[in-house]
């Protein structure tokens, strides 16, 4: 999990990657979850967050340019 700060200094090919692998890690764990093989579900919250902290920086990012 990458901090706010980290993630302003990635390009937007950088970001696209990032938020591609924790969509892929999110996706894993939630069938880990249906399964009942998921040991720490919290995990799921803090994969959640990072995307959502993606999201922003690359629509800040967005605004910046535009």
């Amino acid at each position: 999990m990458k901090k706010v700060k980290q993630l302003t200094d990635l390009t937007t090919v950088e970001l696209q990657q990032q938020l591609e692998d924790a969509k892929k890690e999110l996706f894993t764990m939630r069938l880990q979850q249906v399964s009942g093989q998921l040991e720490n579900p919290l995990r799921i919250r803090a994969v959640r967050r990072s995307v959502a902290r993606i999201k922003t920086v690359m629509n800040q990012a967005a605004k910046a340019e535009g």
